[in-house]
């Protein structure tokens, strides 16, 4: 396989940050910038999302968790902020107990 190096500059943190990502998707970043290219030449499209506010997997996972909680009835619901901390308190008290 012929290969070709592209030498780009970017931002060192962004780098480092894509790098995590990658590697926590279990891609190199290499293989990453390797398949958007196929995809770009292929579609002739480029994507690219500026909202940063789109929740991860993981986010949506546990706001469906707490939907289906919310359905069957296992939630709580405190006066203010203070209860809730003291509830919370009182878990994790009782968890360092066992």
């Amino acid at each position: 396989m012929n290969t070709s190096v592209i030498n780009i500059k970017t931002n060192s943190e962004v780098k480092a940050s894509a790098q995590r990502v990658a590697n926590g998707l279990g891609f190199s970043l290499s293989a990453l910038i390797n398949g958007y290219l196929k995809q770009l030449v292929k579609t002739k499209t480029a994507h690219f999302s500026l909202n940063e506010n789109t929740p991860s997997e993981y986010m949506l996972d546990a706001l469906r968790e707490s939907e289906r909680d919310v359905k069957a009835g296992r939630r709580r619901k405190f006066a203010n902020s203070k209860s809730a901390v003291s509830f919370l308190d009182k878990l994790i008290n009782e968890g360092d107990k066992n």
